[in-house]
């Protein structure tokens, strides 16, 4: 996935705040099951990396394009 537009960039910050809020709901919650629960979060960890990963790449490339401001 590589960002492309301004557009994406806040589709994908949104997408951002919501796994933030499902992975702090699922660290508060208590499960039955501790090993999905563990798998589950890991899984939201590793896409809430991905996706601040790429909000950084692609901020990274439009202020090398504009000059760095």
């Amino acid at each position: 996935m590589s960002l492309q537009s301004h557009r994406e960039l806040e589709s994908t910050r949104d997408k951002l705040r919501l796994l933030e809020q499902r992975y702090e709901a699922e660290r508060r919650e208590g499960g039955a099951d501790d090993y999905a629960r563990e798998v589950s979060m890991r899984s939201l960890r590793r896409l809430i990396n991905q996706l601040k990963e790429e909000i950084a790449r692609f901020e990274s490339r439009v202020s090398t394009r504009t000059g760095g401001d």
